[in-house]
């Protein structure tokens, strides 16, 4: 199983990036898919998740109204469209893979995504 994040960069604050996550090697469609993110200094956090279908999606009460969370089934990618970006956005974002289809009442638990991407970096300049 592979999960490749990509879309990271360098962005003034009040900017956008899309972030990407393409997986090969599993079902995605089986899959309820995560982001989640690492400051530097900082524990990982919980950021947005989607379930197999993209008709449910959970987010972090810090990036609500501003990150939006999709997938495409058909391009085994999930997607992680940020808006209003913060200097305090600023980590590497990993994408996962959950345990299966659906999000239970622990979404935001890294214990329930068994596969992870490799990361890519967000640095928000204030």
């Amino acid at each position: 199983v592979q999960l490749q994040a990509s879309g990271g960069g360098l962005v003034q604050a009040g900017g956008s990036l899309r972030l990407s996550c393409a997986a090969s090697g599993l079902t995605f469609s089986s899959y309820a898919m995560g982001w989640f993110r690492q400051a530097p200094g900082k524990e990982r956090e919980f950021v947005a998740a989607v379930v197999w279908s993209g008709t449910m999606t959970r987010y972090a009460d810090s990036v609500k109204g501003r990150f939006t969370i999709s997938r495409d089934n058909a391009k085994n990618t999930v997607y992680l469209q940020m808006t209003s970006l913060k200097p305090e956005d600023t980590a590497v974002y990993y994408c996962a893979s959950h345990r299966g289809p659906y999000l239970d009442n622990a979404y935001y638990s890294e214990e329930l995504y068994g596969y992870w991407g490799q990361g890519t970096q967000v640095t928000v300049s204030s």
